[in-house]
């Protein structure tokens, strides 16, 4: 592969592999370690650069790690490899494997993360959920707004999304009516419960994401508004972006082999999601069957 002034290429013809400038200001995002000029066989996609990642990229013997999460989004003070970051540094350094970022400039790339989370679930996409003003095309931006390949109710698309998305303990949660039929999604790859205004504002029947939490997810279901109420799906956060892996690396494959590069470009299976376990609590009861009990609601 070409030396690192190639980059602007890259960023025109891979968007998978998006420029730094895209990516939000509080961002980390770019070369963590490695030299910039060194050439590279073998790169490995991953959504997070955890331990396990970096043993993988040395037994699969590559040259460059690419993962979608930073490996230090805050300030440190250290990189001794008695920390789990350091740790990693360290193993990536000692086999010469650069380690590569790209977060926010690939979420809002065309394609990025949410065009990839469509891809998983055989949606059509419509437009940006969020468009990015500085394109003119009004391809990229955050998130995508989908229609369904044919409708489906909210039960059904939850089962759907289980079975196309990669498997984790969290599974898919939903949140109304599981009967309502179910025509148009919004989708966003990773923490999305920021965007419940543009959701809304945009009118589709239901919205899947990651990371859901209480409040924002209550108060989203109470809003009232076209559309309403608004149907949730909550996917773990690792299974919402790893796709986005398997669209890079397609992306490097195609500019490798236009360029002949004769790159070997590998998508890490390994489950990092940080949840190991699930347990289905007992279907609930109505407050008139709990009023004469104590203890934990059911």
């Amino acid at each position: 592969m070409g030396p690192a002034n190639d980059e602007p290429e890259l960023c025109r013809t891979v968007p998978g592999h998006p420029c730094r400038s895209r990516a939000e200001g509080w961002d980390a995002v770019g070369t963590v370690c490695g030299d910039p000029d060194a050439e590279v066989g073998r790169v490995l996609f991953a959504v997070d650069p955890v331990q396990e990642i970096a043993d993988e990229a040395v037994r699969l013997g590559a040259d460059l790690l690419v993962t979608h999460h930073p490996l230090y989004l805050r300030g440190t003070t250290t990189v001794a490899a008695d920390t789990f970051k350091g740790k990693v540094v360290h193993t990536l350094i000692k086999h010469d494997i650069a380690l590569h970022v790209a977060h926010t400039n690939a979420d809002t790339a065309d394609p990025g993360v949410s065009d990839a989370l469509a891809g998983a679930l055989d949606l059509r996409i419509l437009r940006p959920l969020v468009p990015d003003p500085s394109d003119p095309a009004g391809r990229r931006g955050l998130g995508r707004i989908c229609e369904l390949p044919h409708p489906m109710t909210l039960a059904e698309l939850t089962a759907y999304a289980a079975a196309r998305l990669p498997a984790t303990a969290q599974g898919i949660r939903a949140a109304g009516d599981p009967d309502r039929e179910i025509r148009t999604l919004a989708v966003s790859g990773g923490s999305g419960d920021s965007l419940f205004d543009d959701v809304r504002a945009a009118g589709v029947d239901a919205f899947l994401t990651a990371d859901l939490r209480h409040h924002p997810a209550s108060e989203a279901m109470q809003t009232t508004g076209r559309n309403s109420p608004l149907a949730l799906l909550d996917a773990a956060h690792w299974a919402t972006e790893w796709p986005w892996c398997e669209q890079a690396a397609a992306q490097l494959d195609a500019v490798s082999d236009r360029h002949g590069w004769g790159l070997r470009t590998h998508v890490s299976r390994t489950v990092t999601d940080p949840w190991t376990a699930h347990a289905a609590s007992a279907p609930p009861t109505s407050p008139a069957d709990n009023s004469h009990t104590t203890g934990a609601p059911r």
